[in-house]
């Protein structure tokens, strides 16, 4: 585990992929994925990076399709992750971005247990608020030996292809909204690429929420206060070269942007 962890930090580093490690390793199963992450997520931690939060992914049915699973992943959200809104991204911050649209949550009391309840959720949420996740791939998309796609294998691993997170303003009148029915227009500059609703996210971003509480609480964890959960993306991932412009339109909801600098 602490081999690949080593890998994926060194890929990191000099912004070179590495070959699937699903190709190296055909008997992985999903609690090694996590295990490699969790060995990744330690070293970044002991070099001072500490946790903010997590990530959810695979919520959607068309991805968990393409990677032949049934349930979410998730990934861990760090300090250096995290951009505030508006954010000139330098050019070599990122290997391969792509950005998704979500709802964030950020609690203000703790989530813990396997079936923990919408009103329980609602009740530790401290605000709610229009999010962009940065997605990155330290692990090719496509192995060069065998031109294999990505598993899900693969994008556990690599943190869940997180990268980084854009927050946008908070929204605190929240609790008699129906997020099923929030959505975003996200454009590149100036052009709209994708539109979804959150909807899309286990159909209610609360279960995708719910779900994160239950599979942390498998593993003895739980979501702590003060940290941000990324329920899931609701569009397709765009694209974000150098040189683009990515605006989330939420409507009423807000509105977040970041500028990948040419």
């Amino acid at each position: 585990m602490l081999r690949a962890a080593l890998a994926l930090e060194e890929a990191e580093r000099s912004q070179v992929q590495i070959p699937l490690l699903s190709e190296d390793h055909p008997g992985m199963t999903l609690d090694d994925a996590y295990a490699i992450q969790s060995a990744w997520m330690q070293l970044k931690n002991e070099s001072g990076d500490g946790v903010v939060g997590w990530k959810i992914g695979l919520t959607s049915k068309a991805m968990q399709s393409a990677l032949s699973i049934d349930i979410p992943d998730s990934g861990v959200l760090l300090e250096s992750m995290v951009f505030g809104n508006g954010a000139d991204i330098a050019a070599d911050r990122f290997i391969q971005p792509r950005i998704e649209a979500e709802i964030a949550f950020v609690m203000k009391a703790p989530l813990v247990g396997a079936e923990v309840s919408a009103e329980e959720i609602l009740a530790a949420t401290d605000y709610v608020a229009p999010a962009l996740e940065i997605l990155d791939t330290r692990i090719t998309r496509k192995d060069p030996r065998s031109g294999q796609l990505r598993r899900v294998f693969d994008t556990i691993s690599d943190n869940a292809a997180n990268g980084g997170i854009v927050l946008g303003d908070p929204v605190r009148d929240f609790h008699n909204l129906d997020l099923r029915w929030v959505g975003a227009i996200v454009s590149r500059n100036g052009e709209v690429e994708e539109t979804g609703l959150g909807a899309g996210v286990l159909d209610d971003p609360l279960l995708s929420v719910s779900w994160l509480a239950a599979r942390l609480a498998a593993y003895g964890g739980r979501i702590e206060a003060g940290q941000i959960v990324l329920a899931g993306s609701f569009i397709r991932p765009v694209e974000a070269p150098p040189g683009s412009k990515i605006v989330g339109d939420f409507g009423t909801f807000g509105r977040v942007e970041c500028n990948f600098l040419p």
